[in-house]
């Protein structure tokens, strides 16, 4: 089950879920680049970094937004309940967009490189990304 590679509907867009980061850098064609992590909760988001004092609040309150750490850790905390319906059997999960590095999504380049498929009532389509924010112990700067 940890290796498996899980194309599903995430909170912003259709993406590669798996705990081995490797696998989804190897369906997406791509050498090995640092991949999101989801988490479903701010206890499980603990277990990863040390969130700055001055940015708690706004860690705690955002919502379709990625977090880059002062330890570089991206992480983001799923607020969709449909998707944390899939995510709650992880606890956290890797998580990239299904498309080949540089490319738009494409859903049969995406069915073919998945282990297994998730289809909730959404469908799968591709969304707007999460918001990116990285983290300093002052500051934060927005990266996308």
């Amino acid at each position: 089950m940890k290796s498996l590679l899980y194309l599903a509907q995430s909170d912003t867009t259709v993406g590669f879920l798996c705990q081995d980061m490797h696998k989804i850098n190897q369906a997406k064609q791509r050498k090995n680049q640092k991949v999101l992590i989801e988490v479903v909760s701010l206890s499980v988001l603990l277990d990863f970094v040390r969130v700055p004092q001055k940015h708690k609040n706004i860690v705690r309150r955002s919502q379709k937004t990625t977090f880059i750490f002062p330890n570089q850790k991206a992480i983001r905390v799923i607020r969709d309940t449909i998707h944390l319906q899939f995510l709650q059997h992880f606890k956290w999960i890797y998580s990239s967009s299904a498309n080949l590095t540089g490319c738009r999504y494409d859903l049969e380049f995406a069915t073919q490189k998945a282990d297994v498929i998730i289809q909730d009532s959404r469908g799968l389509f591709e969304g707007k990304p999460s918001k990116m924010i990285q983290l300093n112990t002052q500051t934060q700067k927005r990266i996308r």
